[in-house]
């Protein structure tokens, strides 16, 4: 991969080059104007963009499956804290690099106070805080009604479905953290950086969930290794995190990325939480871009036929998710152990001296690996890489024929007379009006096209977020049809009292819902993005040809008119006008898709009136036993009650889904998709009447330079046989580095 690396170095070195050529250019006087400044923007948007380019490998699979020790061996060192829990969920961003750091991005204050807030809602303590405003962990006083909150709790009240209740979790490695972190957290999202000597203090904070918790995520940068500079690699912890709201942040990250590497465990092969997660890939439309890695434990089987039986079982069961899966079998652990083998314990020594004893799966082992990396290069380097690479050179090849056909052009005027330059002066002048009514008739009809354009994202948004057969529509009709079994919550009304069956129940249908989102909704919608995204490409790809055809026809009839003014015609060989990445131009645009719909919000008020609705029951019961009429049954009342209290939850539950997908769906609409429309319009725009830059620009100076046989005309000649020669010179670099990527794919 390092190849790339020195092809990027290579063509950004190109690119200031041709900048250098631009300022030259601008130096020289009486020649007539050249459109030096939107050349050197060109170079420079061009360096940037290559520069900013970044491949993103996210590395996801379930906890225990490995992911850590993977991306360790990728690096080759102990890099990443292998087997931190799953409390919170962090993207760990590692790169290659010049310097060994470490640095974590914090929550804000705010981000923490509303978690807080969200978690307590139908908390079993009521009434815990004994303050009024805005909950606040700074506040003393906030704290101290928090943990008190959490001691008058039961243990078994706060635990659901055989593990400790997410929220108090959460809940309590905020308030065990705090002390360690108020110094670093602040109003807005903060930084500490960890380099050097320091970077393994950084793992305190990945190991522990009282510090975890307050990070956003992390980024490493790694001063070893083999992978390219330019590609990022990042280990996805949370994919299979009981909180939804993990799993809403790890698609995130995988919505911007280029590649899945997924980590199965060879010790338990496919689980429930892997066919899960994966079906979420496969609704987010990239489970087609996932290759499969099951890591294997040698000490788990005895032979490598064992081994192959587990693999042959696993790569079945992907199979039905994803027919023909890329899937590698191999020891991240055994490949992490041989590239740090002198800094092992006396303990992993002797793990890795019996190993080294199983020659068939170590030499398996070592052959999948090879085989992954391959795939790896192919699929990041030769597949996209290249592409890209490719696509920047074409556009700077481009504007260098351009200038040096510029130079060319002026430096033959020195061999004609006054005449003849005044008559080559007004025949391309003449074709200038015509170029100019071009360009204008390509920016009218383009704008058009992306009118139309619009209109179209505008009726698919608004189709797709439908209340009615769009995805609020299914997501109303899953609220409406789900209904707790509220025969199960009798024994624990009795035993535990209405307040903490209440938080039991509410914590269940909100775990449901907000999983349903997370799982079905979300999925659905990054995938709709995506697919809105491939329309616009392919709406720009449609006309791209009717438009290259009409710039053609310009400039042949340009280098109809140079042949008979006896000028240098321009090249024939021009490539179309390329395709902008629609990626690329978004983030050139600083477009972002809006982050996932967030989670629903409710209010403490569902056990006001829970409660209320409990009191008005018991007084019916009074009346019924006066009355001798047959109560409900034992908990009759507080079961009817809990009923109400998930009606009014699944009231404001609607209530939040209409208000958040209407919002979502507007900033989707105007803040993304239309404005992403506009900015590949514009780039198309300008890839295709750049062709004309310096092909026809201003001549008149010339004239009055050669009329006026000004002494320094002999040395403004030499400039021009100078920049055309510089210009034939960074042409030939450029096509001997097209060769060398062709070669290299």
């Amino acid at each position: 991969m390092d190849r790339y690396h020195q092809f990027k170095e290579h063509l950004i070195g190109i690119t200031r080059t041709t900048a250098s050529l631009c300022d030259e250019v601008r130096a020289l006087s009486g020649v007539g104007a050249a459109p030096t400044d939107h050349w050197k923007r060109t170079c420079e948007e061009v360096g940037r963009q290559v520069s900013a380019e970044l491949l993103r490998v996210a590395v996801v699979g379930p906890i225990k499956s490995g992911k850590s020790t993977f991306v360790n061996s990728l690096f080759k060192g102990e890099y990443l804290k292998r087997g931190a829990g799953v409390v919170t969920s962090i993207v760990t961003r590692i790169r290659r690099g010049g310097i060994l750091r470490a640095t974590l991005f914090f929550k804000s204050w705010g981000e923490i106070n509303r978690e807080i807030e969200s978690a307590m809602v139908l908390f079993p303590a009521s009434d815990w805080r004994s303050g009024s405003g805005p909950f606040d962990i700074r506040e003393a006083r906030d704290r101290d009604d928090l943990a008190r909150a959490l001691a008058a709790v039961s243990g078994d009240r706060l635990i659901t479905q055989d593990a400790r209740n997410m929220n108090s979790v959460i809940i309590g490695a905020y308030l065990e953290g705090y002390d360690r972190v108020r110094e670093i957290v602040s109003e807005e999202p903060a930084t500490r950086e960890y380099a050097g000597d320091a970077f393994g203090k950084h793992k305190a904070y990945t190991g522990d969930d009282t510090l975890a918790v307050f990070l956003r995520d992390i980024e490493l940068t790694i001063d070893s290794g083999s992978t390219d500079e330019t590609i990022e690699i990042a280990d996805c912890q949370g994919s299979d995190s009981p909180n939804p709201l993990h799993l809403a942040m790890i698609q995130e990250y995988l919505r911007a990325t280029h590649l899945i590497v997924y980590v199965v465990s060879g010790r338990t092969g496919l689980r429930q939480a892997d066919i899960r997660f994966l079906s979420t890939i496969k609704r987010m439309g990239i489970l087609d871009n996932t290759l499969f890695l099951i890591n294997a434990d040698f000490g788990e089987h005895d032979s490598l036929d064992d081994l192959m039986r587990v693999a042959a079982r696993t790569r079945d069961d992907i199979a039905l998710l994803r027919p023909d899966p890329d899937v590698y079998v191999l020891s991240a652990l055994f490949n992490l152990f041989r590239c740090t083998e002198d800094a092992l314990s006396v303990k992993d020594r002797l793990r890795m001296a019996q190993w080294k004893g199983e020659g068939a799966m170590t030499a398996f082992s070592d052959g999948e690996t090879r085989r992954f990396e391959a795939t790896i290069h192919r699929k990041l380097t030769e597949e996209r890489y290249a592409l890209l690479l490719k696509n920047h050179l074409e556009r700077i090849g481009l504007q260098v024929a351009g200038m040096a056909h510029w130079a060319r052009v002026r430096k033959d005027l020195f061999g004609k007379d006054a005449r003849e330059v005044a008559k080559i002066v007004r025949e391309i002048g003449a074709h200038q009006g015509k170029i100019a009514a071009v360009k204008n008739t390509i920016r009218s009809t383009l704008s058009g096209a992306v009118e139309a354009l619009k209109q179209d994202l505008k009726q698919d948004v608004d189709r797709f977020f439908d209340k009615h057969d769009g995805i609020l529509g299914e997501a109303l009709r899953f609220l409406r049809g789900y209904h707790p079994i509220y025969a199960e919550w009798a024994h624990h009304v009795s035993s535990a009292g209405f307040s903490s069956a209440l938080y039991h129940v509410f914590q269940e249908v909100r775990r449901t819902l907000d999983g349903f989102m997370a799982e079905s909704v979300n999925p659905e919608i990054i995938r709709f993005i995506r697919d809105e995204e491939d329309k616009i490409r392919e709406h720009f790809a449609a006309v791209a040809g009717s438009y290259d055809a009409m710039v053609r026809d310009a400039l042949s009839e340009y280098n109809r008119i140079m042949t008979d003014l006896d000028l240098p015609r321009l090249g024939d060989g021009a490539a179309p006008a390329a395709l902008p990445e629609v990626s690329a131009v978004a983030r050139s645009a600083g477009l972002k898709v809006p982050p996932a719909i967030a989670a629903m919000q409710y209010s403490a008020s569902i056990r006001g009136e829970a409660v209320m609705r409990l009191g008005v029951y018991r007084i019916v019961r009074f009346f019924r036993k006066m009355f001798k009429t047959p109560p409900h049954g034992p908990a009759g009342e507080e079961l009817l009650a809990l009923k109400d209290g998930v009606l009014r939850l699944k009231r404001e539950t609607e209530q939040s889904i209409a208000f958040n997908f209407k919002d979502y769906r507007e900033n989707i609409k105007f803040q993304y998709l239309l404005s992403l429309a506009d900015a590949v319009s514009n780039e198309f725009y300008e890839a295709l009447v750049e062709r004309f830059d310096g092909h026809v620009s201003d001549l008149e100076g010339m004239a009055v330079l050669i009329e006026e046989k000004k002494a320094d005309a002999a040395e403004t000649r030499r400039m021009l046989e100078h920049i055309e020669a510089a210009c034939l010179d960074v042409a030939g670099d450029i096509a001997r580095l097209k060769e060398e990527i062709s070669a290299a794919s």
